[in-house]
């Protein structure tokens, strides 16, 4: 028997050994291309580095029943300099809706951009570290998290964003700094430089309410397989990769 449990135990340990290094593996696979001028953030997209860059949808229904074009519909452009990484996002919303003036009530059932990152792309965990971000980009431009703290709190030095809404259509440009799975909320942190073939993970999502109790529904920029598609709060397993070129 304890021949068993030590054969058991070497085993295990061997597994966790060789198994020790793996990250997540590559989906949703996108370049992302140098700009030497950043965007200028007015929440107009005439700025260079947005002229070329490619539209991606944001049309994967994680939450909620199936809408229609008239209800939402959304896209986004990005860019990078060594300082950040920058998002051009396009939504268009019959109805825009900020029920809580809280910022840190509730945050999730409210008309906003939520902007998950994953510096090194490793995937896994990350609810209450910061092995991954989980930026929820409120319309008055407060962004919070949830930290290790399990409490949520504002990570408004993390972002730049600026938004202008004419008519059904709202413009949102946002810089974003990245930083290690080593941040520590109570310390100064020193943000991470963007190189040529850096591998970052990454979804989009918006959450949108029409104006009920809670947000009708939840439209995410990459497929998640299964029923159960609100996990990336959760899992960066399912980020997809940004590919950073020149």
């Amino acid at each position: 028997m304890l021949r068993n449990y030590v054969l058991f135990f070497l085993v295990l340990g061997l597994y966790l050994g060789c198994n020790k290094g793996i990250r997540k593996e590559d989906h949703d696979i996108k370049e992302v291309a140098y700009t030497r001028i950043p965007p200028e953030l007015d929440g107009i997209a005439d700025d260079p580095c947005w002229e070329k860059g490619q539209w991606h949808l944001l049309d994967q229904n994680w939450k909620g029943d199936t809408f229609s074009p008239d209800d939402f519909q959304g896209r986004y452009k990005l860019s990078w300099s060594t300082n950040s990484l920058h998002l051009l996002v396009e939504i268009i919303d019959d109805s825009l809706f900020d029920k809580q003036a809280d910022p840190l009530k509730l945050w999730w059932d409210d008309d906003s951009v939520e902007i998950f990152l994953d510096e090194d792309n490793s995937g896994g965990l990350h609810q209450y570290s910061h092995n991954a971000f989980a930026y929820h980009v409120a319309l008055d431009g407060n962004v919070v998290d949830v930290g290790p703290s399990r409490k949520p709190r504002l990570y408004n030095d993390h972002l730049k964003v600026a938004r202008r809404t004419v008519g059904k259509k709202s413009t949102w440009e946002m810089s974003v700094a990245l930083f290690p799975d080593t941040y520590n909320d109570d310390q100064s942190q020193t943000r991470v430089q963007l190189y040529k073939d850096k591998r970052i993970g990454f979804a989009l999502a918006y959450c949108d309410n029409d104006g009920s109790k809670e947000r009708e529904n939840f439209i995410g920029s990459v497929f998640v397989p299964g029923d159960n598609k609100n996990t990336g709060w959760i899992n960066a397993d399912i980020f997809g990769t940004l590919v950073l070129v020149e």
